[in-house]
């Protein structure tokens, strides 16, 4: 696993704070994918109510909170695939 990709996962482990109860999946370009469910944020490539993908820097600026998710999908920064509403739930939970 890289170094990138732990620190996705350990960034998203602090922020979950009120738990997910779906289940996304993040691809990060060409180095991987994480998912989230409701045990939290781990490297995987289940299969998932929505997947979101994005290169390493767009997910990375979400997760400092330098670029909102939803403005990151308006401008294409960010692809949705699947639940809407789930994706929604991620936003909040993250927020």
């Amino acid at each position: 696993m890289s170094d990138t990709m732990s620190a996705a996962v350990a960034a998203l482990n602090d922020k979950i704070t009120g738990g997910f109860d779906g289940t996304a999946k993040f691809v990060m370009g060409d180095i991987g994918s994480l998912i989230i469910d409701s045990n939290g944020a781990r490297v995987g490539d289940d299969d998932a109510d929505v997947t979101l993908t994005a290169d390493v820097e767009t997910f990375q600026a979400i997760l400092e909170g330098d670029l909102n998710p939803t403005s990151a999908f308006m401008s294409g920064k960010l692809t949705i695939d699947g639940d809407m509403g789930a994706a929604m739930k991620l936003a909040s939970v993250l927020g």
